[in-house]
């Protein structure tokens, strides 16, 4: 069934769905109604990322990015994400899942053929999804529950935590099929592709390119703190080293624990990557903050 449709579906599907709500996402300041939407976290903001996350997920089920079990939990994280952030969050999701997607097929038929695609085609299953997005909703529902001001440290720690995992996403599809030389990142002793805490040049690389894009994808939707310009620049900065850095752990954790203990999933470890990019990311930015006689919380 899923087969149906071809990665270029998907792409135009998605597209199509960023092209129809993004102006409408970009009438909203952040925090305000406008535009004809309402507030996040109102009830009927809820009401509405209830229904058109319900069916948005009842379209998509052709999609070959997702398993049945898939899109029903990504129903359940998009209605957190619109209901406590907005569009915008939303759309940052939205925008992390469709790059993600179509990265995991770059290269896909040699990947089949040396046994290291991902499993059913590259679709995600529940598993998938709350490894990548559980430390982004628990954001966002901090961001519903916690004082306005504290709003901007904690979107820096949910756009890191997406930064991070689709810096993983890109270097580890892109390493597998494109690099040339793999080493352990603990030792640098040459490893097959595909090994756990395995990286190259051209996984490193397109892990930065992964940290960059999801950065700018949140700079447009207007997720980073600021004005001053000089503000969200210094931010975008941090998150994208960030995205990079916590990717890099990830391969030591792959490397030194992930082998010794069965329980130690790919999902944990994606889990446990994110969480530390969110922290980093913030204590960073705290520091940052800091630095120029400014108290987190005092920036709305």
């Amino acid at each position: 069934m899923c087969n149906t449709v071809g990665p270029p579906a998907a792409a135009a599907a998605l597209v199509s769905l960023f092209a129809a709500i993004a102006p409408l996402a970009l009438l909203v300041p952040a925090g305000l109604g406008a535009g004809g939407l309402p507030a996040p976290q109102e009830p009927l903001a809820w009401l509405i990322a209830l229904l058109l996350n319900g069916l948005l997920i009842g379209g998509a089920q052709r999609l070959p990015l997702l398993t049945s079990a898939g899109w029903v939990h990504a129903g359940i994280l998009g209605t957190v994400l619109w209901g406590c952030l907005g569009p915008r969050g939303w759309l940052a999701v939205v925008g992390y899942l469709l790059l993600g997607s179509l990265v995991t097929r770059l290269g896909l038929r040699r990947k089949l053929e040396q046994g290291l695609a991902e499993a059913r085609g590259g679709r995600r299953g529940p598993e998938n999804v709350w490894g990548s997005a559980a430390t982004g909703a628990l954001l966002a529902m901090a961001i519903a529950l916690a004082p306005p001001a504290w709003t901007p440290l904690l979107l820096v720690g949910f756009t890191a935590s997406f930064a991070a995992k689709l810096a993983d996403t890109c270097g580890s599809e892109i390493g597998k099929r494109w690099g040339r030389h793999t080493v352990l990142i603990t030792s640098l002793r040459p490893v097959p592709p595909g090994t756990e805490g395995a990286i190259s040049l051209e996984g490193t690389l397109a892990s930065l390119v992964g940290s960059v894009v999801m950065v700018a994808l949140a700079l447009v939707l207007g997720l980073l703190p600021g004005p001053p310009a000089a503000l969200t620049v210094a931010a975008a900065a941090l998150i994208t080293v960030v995205g990079l850095v916590a990717t890099l752990l990830e391969s030591v954790i792959g490397a030194t624990a992930q082998s010794r203990y069965s329980w130690l999933s790919n999902e944990l470890v994606n889990g446990l990557q994110t969480a530390i990019a969110a922290l980093l990311a913030m204590l960073a930015w705290a520091v940052v903050l800091a630095g120029a006689g400014v108290l987190p919380g005092a920036l709305v």
